[in-house]
């Protein structure tokens, strides 16, 4: 992404010549981080890596080991935490959409949307769930056919996986994003500070305590999205080549795993290189129109009766069950204990998602931050949650029930199949769609492809903003995030042979667990933001937002406060 009006020009106006000087808004009134501070934000995570690559080469099996242990040690001690984190995500959602701060414009109160609807819809929804959707909206109502708790059985063939299904990926999930989002959002847009985890939380903590916890702040944000990327990427990589095998006759395998990688990460190592202008809207957009003609195609010539009765049931079952799943810990297992996470329901599922949603939250809440510019905190909530949250539901109640009909004329096939490789429930169930059947499984195809570029793309760049910011990032910096990404979701693929979606998934989940800190420490800090919202800060988002130049004279901003005191610390409204 190039730099839009939403980023930042460090250099003071009154420094440049009048017919030079451009005002970029927000002005930034943020810390630039020191040199040093940088070097080893920048550092850390490729050496890291590359430690990990030797651990791995070295001692493969000891390597699979420690993955497994650390999912146990979360899944068995942590489960509740990751409810309670999803809980207040939708609780603080609601108290700033619904409450007098959700007439808080981002930007400014003249500051208009940057995006219409369509476009800004597509976007959000490509960068936050499009391959994790793809991926999991055929292979988890059939995973769960059978052992869904919580939800009874009916006539409906698998309507627990289904409603299951509805929770994981649906308002709850967009809620932990939306949360995310506007805490940067606000901080950004309204404050002026740079689009980063450490500005949007350290100026809650003492003084001295503020630099190195920014630098740990931005350190664990990076290392979470290489690890919630590289998941993704391992998803996009088997569910790719299920495609590929499914029109072609190609059977699937390692060396075709590597190649996709080495392909996706080329395409995607280029467009980080030489930068993207308008290609992110344009991709999303055209994401959005194949995933429309996909979901129709299937509804039409699909069991079209049977989609529309089992749409209806299992919406009000979701409804019906949303605050007891909400609330469900499984507590039963973490009060007798666990010898391993895959002896728990919720560490094949709800810690995983809500792992995966953590995990993707320093990218895809920043992203959507930098796109929400001109939108009222109420519409920024509606449009978060609420929007995001029907289009999965439809996508997954038209495509899951097919899939579970299909399922059930079939004696079980699709279900057996997706137990020994989840990634093929989609394409057998476009396999029997009438007629367009086959386009349908080029379709899928390209759009787990699209999806999931626009995931890495927008990825890379936000990655890249956490290290630079509030000047540019450098090409090549890009490309070795890319680099790291690709090399992460490799390693998790080749250590877990055949049980690769094991060991993926477990890659999100240890980048996950201390980012929900991080995550629950930013929360607070926009809480209290909000409620210290006074006169001066009001006047303040107006300065920050100004965008008319300054004369070559003007050191003061159009409130006429002087603006190196918001520089040197002399003038700090907002903390």
């Amino acid at each position: 992404m190039t730099q839009q009006q939403g980023q930042f020009d460090t250099e003071h106006p009154t420094r440049r010549p009048a017919r030079e000087r451009k005002v970029s808004l927000p002005r930034f009134r943020g810390r630039v981080i020191p040199p040093l501070d940088r070097a080893i934000i920048m550092a850390a995570p490729p050496t890291l890596i590359i430690l990990v690559i030797v651990l791995v080469l070295t001692n493969q099996d000891g390597a699979s080991g420690v993955i497994e242990i650390g999912r146990t040690f979360v899944t068995s001690g942590f489960a509740w935490l990751f409810v309670l984190y999803s809980l207040v995500a939708v609780l603080v959602c609601a108290w700033a959409g619904f409450s007098r701060f959700g007439k808080v414009r981002l930007g400014g109160p003249d500051a208009k949307p940057e995006h219409g609807n369509f476009a800004w819809y597509s976007m959000l929804f490509a960068c936050g769930q499009g391959i994790g959707l793809i991926f999991w909206s055929v292979a988890e109502p059939m995973l769960l056919v059978n052992e869904a708790p919580l939800i009874p059985a009916t006539d409906s063939h698998g309507e627990p996986g289904i409603v299951w299904t509805y929770f994981h990926w649906g308002f709850t999930a967009w809620a932990m994003y939306c949360v995310v989002a506007l805490c940067l959002a606000y901080s950004h847009h309204n404050l002026g500070k740079t689009l980063t985890f450490r500005e949007a939380t350290v100026d809650m903590l003492p003084k001295k305590l503020q630099r190195p916890a920014g630098v740990v702040v931005e350190l664990i944000a990076i290392m979470a999205t290489v690890l919630g990327l590289g998941t993704s990427f391992g998803f996009a990589v088997m569910q790719f080549s299920s495609g590929i095998a499914s029109f072609t006759g190609l059977s699937t395998s390692s060396t075709m795993w590597l190649m996709v990688i080495l392909g996706f990460g080329l395409l995607t190592a280029i467009s980080a290189f030489v930068g993207v202008n308008r290609g992110m809207k344009r991709l999303s957009e055209a994401n959005s129109v194949l995933s429309i003609v996909l979901v129709v195609g299937v509804f039409i010539c699909g069991p079209t009766v049977y989609i529309l009765s089992n749409v209806t049931q299992t919406f009000g079952t979701f409804f019906q069950n949303f605050a007891a799943m909400s609330f469900w810990t499984e507590a039963g297992l973490a009060g007798t204990g666990m010898e391993s996470w895959s002896d728990s329901w919720m560490g094949w599922w709800t810690v995983f998602i809500w792992c995966w949603v953590i995990a993707f939250s320093p990218f895809v809440a920043g992203f959507i931050a930098r796109i929400s510019r001109g939108r009222t905190i109420r519409e920024f909530v509606i449009g978060v949650t609420v929007v995001p949250t029907l289009i999965v539901m439809v996508w997954v109640g038209i495509i899951g029930s097919a899939s579970t009909r299909y399922d059930e004329e079939t004696g079980g096939m699709i279900a057996a199949a997706v137990g020994e490789d989840n990634s093929t429930g989609l394409f057998l169930t476009l396999e029997r769609i009438p007629l367009i059947g086959t386009l349908l499984l080029v379709a899928a195809t390209i759009l787990v492809a699209t999806y999931f570029i626009t995931s890495l793309d927008s990825g890379t760049y936000a990655l890249a903003d956490f290290v630079s910011a509030p000047k540019k990032s450098g090409p090549w910096f890009r490309v070795v995030l890319v680099i790291s990404i690709a090399t992460v979701a490799i390693l998790l693929l080749f250590i877990g042979g055949t049980n690769a979606v094991d060991t993926v998934q477990t890659g999100t989940i240890i980048g996950g667990f201390p980012f929900s800190i991080i995550i629950l420490l930013m929360i607070a800090n926009f809480i209290r933001r909000l409620r210290a919202r006074n006169k001066e800060i009001r006047r303040l988002e107006k300065t920050i937002n100004d965008p008319r130049p300054l004369s070559e004279d003007d050191n003061v901003d159009a409130d006429g406060i002087p603006l190196d005191a918001y520089q040197d610390g002399k003038h700090q409204p907002l903390n």
